[in-house]
């Protein structure tokens, strides 16, 4: 598989505690689903600390194990599987935020 040169980075920001409505972890079933649908990958960062729209501070402490870190899922493809994949997220998400950019991908893979 190969990427345009021209993709698009996708962000979803949830909270760790999010899930999908057959239970799952919330970034476990975007990460599915995003295979299902043959993007180029997917990838899920957990966050130390954040806060989103409701303002309430979300950290890992040393005594204490935080609940619901922020959490940033990943994925770089090509502008139209983007565009196609945005709505199967909002299928499996109540609450999130979701962002594009446009990139230029340099190298996927071991290249050519």
């Amino acid at each position: 598989m190969s990427l345009p040169r021209e993709s698009v980075l996708l962000r979803i920001f949830f909270g760790e505690e999010d899930r999908a409505p057959n239970g799952k972890p919330l970034y476990e079933a975007i990460v599915t689903k995003a295979r299902e649908m043959s993007m180029a990958g997917a990838t899920v960062l957990r966050g130390p600390l954040g806060f989103g729209r409701s303002s309430v501070l979300h950290t890992a402490k040393i005594l204490r194990l935080s609940q619901d870190l922020p959490i940033v899922v990943e994925i770089v493809d090509a502008p139209e599987k983007i565009d196609a994949f945005v709505p199967a997220i909002m299928e499996l998400t109540k609450s999130c935020l979701i962002t594009t950019e446009k990139i230029q991908v340099i190298r996927y893979g071991a290249g050519d």
